[in-house]
């Protein structure tokens, strides 16, 4: 009976350090950083597809969307984020609100899907945003570009999705160079970061975008293959962003995988740990 007891006791105290471990874990999460893995290819060359980051929530202080929305279609299980924090949730406020800047790259809440994305910040609220061309305006003035040679990768499947690049030099086979053109982008500010390009489409010359207030406009800066706030949220587009959807700022790449998982540690990518964001 004893030794009963006291393995009846064991399995007990470790239920209780696991639902502790998972408690501790889920504040952390939901107050100071959340991981993220990058799935696509939206923000080449700043990050690309199987880096892993740690976004800084209290960037710009908390809303609804700080807390994390628990999704595991296996297990049926679908909590979302406002299930949890909707007490936060209205007016698009904020607790402990923090201005984000041009420039920023940040986690963000999608307005009607849900799922979280990452872009850089454009827009500010009351600017008014457009392309012509392929070059960025902001407030009728158009961005400095200065070249900064091509951007090459494998032509070759990509991360878990086993996603293949878009090429600017056309269709290419397996395994050879897929090249696309790169620019330095400057952000009125002053803030810097690659662009880069693959060819002309219809999200190059665009209407002009009115930012309203408490609200923001994103771009990925891989331009010609990022769903971002160019294009409405009636057609799968992001739109324009609240405040309250935003989630934290990424700084920092921490660790990156070219392969389909991370334990394939053939396929890390040294150079790029720890790596600071522009």
């Amino acid at each position: 009976m004893a030794d009963e007891a006291k393995k009846s006791n064991g399995i007990i105290e470790t239920i209780k350090t696991v639902f502790w471990a998972l408690v501790i874990a889920g504040i952390f999460r939901t107050i100071f950083f959340q991981p993220f893995w990058i799935p696509s290819g939206s923000m080449k060359d700043t990050l690309l597809i199987g880096d892993f980051l740690f976004v800084n929530k209290m960037a710009y202080g908390y809303s609804y969307a700080s807390c994390p929305s628990i999704r595991i279609q296996r297990l049926g299980l679908d909590i979302d984020a406002a299930d949890i924090c909707g007490f936060l949730d209205g007016d698009n406020t904020r607790i402990w609100a923090g201005e984000p800047k041009r420039g920023d790259i940040i986690v963000f809440r999608h307005p009607v899907q849900g799922s979280d994305f990452i872009k850089r910040l454009i827009g500010l609220p009351g600017d008014k945003v457009q392309m012509k061309n392929g070059v960025l305006h902001i407030n009728d003035e158009p961005v400095k570009l200065e070249p900064a040679g091509d951007f090459v990768e494998e032509f070759a499947q990509q991360g878990p999705m086993r996603l293949r690049p878009r090429c600017e030099n056309g269709v290419v086979g397996n395994g050879a160079d897929c090249i696309k053109s790169r620019q330095i982008e400057t952000l009125p500010g002053g803030r810097s970061h690659n662009i880069i390009n693959i060819g002309d489409q219809r999200s190059d010359n665009t209407g002009v975008y009115s930012v309203p207030e408490g609200h923001y406009f994103f771009m990925g800066d891989n331009r010609d293959n990022s769903t971002d706030s160019r294009f409405p949220q009636a057609v799968g587009g992001v739109g324009f962003v609240p405040f309250e959807n935003l989630i934290g700022r990424a700084d920092r790449v921490m660790f990156s995988s070219a392969g389909r998982s991370m334990l394939f540690f053939w396929t890390w990518r040294s150079d790029r740990f720890f790596e600071g964001l522009d």
